[in-house]
C-alpha cells in the first residue's frame, strides 16, 4: 500500500535521524574512553542519545499510524507480507530493547539490551531498503 508522500517523507526522516544519531551515538561512547577529550565525548555522547530518544518516541506516533494506514491494508492485498513482517518484527524488538535500555536497571540484562538493540538497528536500514525495493516492484 502506497503512503501519502508527506507521510512517507516524515517516516524517512525519522528514521534517517534514528539512524544517524544512533551510530554517532555509538561512535561518540566509544571515544569517551580517550584520556584527554574524555569529558567532550561524555557530553556528545549525552546529547545524541536525548535527540535519539526524543526522535525514537516521534517514530513511536508513526508506527502506530503504519498499522491502519498500510501495514493492516498491505497485510490483506496479500503483498509484500514477508518483509513487511520482518520490519514489523525487527521495529517491535527495537522498541522493546529500548524499553529495557531505558527502564531496566539490572546490569546483567542491560549489556545484553544494548547489543540486541545495536544489532537490529544496524539491520533495520537494509530491510528498510528491501521492504521499499520489493513494494515498488510489486506495485
Amino acid at each position: 500500500m502506497r503512503l501519502n508522500l508527506g507521510f512517507q517523507f516524515a517516516l524517512y526522516a525519522v528514521f534517517s535521524v534514528l539512524l544517524v544519531t544512533g551510530a554517532l551515538w555509538l561512535y561518540a561512547d566509544q571515544m569517551k574512553v580517550a584520556v584527554d577529550t574524555g569529558e567532550t565525548w561524555q557530553a556528545i555522547s549525552a546529547n545524541l542519545i536525548m535527540v535519539h530518544g526524543g526522535v525514537a518516541m516521534i517514530t513511536l506516533m508513526f508506527l502506530g499510524a503504519l498499522v491502519p494506514l498500510h501495514i493492516r491494508l498491505g497485510w490483506r492485498s496479500r503483498r509484500n507480507r514477508v518483509s513487511g513482517a520482518a520490519m514489523a518484527s525487527f521495529n517491535a524488538a527495537l522498541v522493546l530493547t529500548a524499553f529495557g535500555l531505558y527502564y531496566t536497571g539490572s546490569e546483567v540484562l542491560r549489556p545484553w539490551m544494548s547489543i540486541i538493540h545495536t544489532g537490529f538497528g544496524v539491520c533495520l536500514p537494509f530491510l528498510f531498503l528491501v521492504h521499499v525495493f520489493v513494494g515498488k516492484r510489486t506495485a
